[in-house]
């Protein structure tokens, strides 16, 4: 895991639909509607709290959500952060 905080944009600054368990997100800033499955909502709203470590990240949503026996959560949501990253819908200063 990377110590290098993330940022989201703020809630406002896109729309977000639930559909058959994905997420549909337009983007505001980039005119651009992303397709997204948990847990990327559920990211972008830990980040509404703020910048974040993925570490701090993973604590903020074990402390929301219940993973069970999830193995190696830390490489999954290095996972999803780096989709996010590569949408747009989440960088680091």
């Amino acid at each position: 895991m990377t110590d290098a905080p993330y940022r989201a944009d703020p809630p406002e600054a896109r729309r977000m639909v639930m559909l058959d368990g994905v997420a549909l997100i337009f983007h505001r800033p980039s005119g651009l509607t992303h397709i997204v499955a948990p847990p990327a909502p559920q990211i972008l709203e830990a980040l509404e709290e703020g910048d974040a470590s993925a570490g701090a990240l993973l604590a903020r949503l074990q402390r929301d959500y219940d993973f069970g026996e999830a193995d190696d959560l830390a490489a999954a949501l290095d996972a999803r952060l780096a989709e996010l990253e590569t949408a747009g819908l989440v960088w680091r200063p």
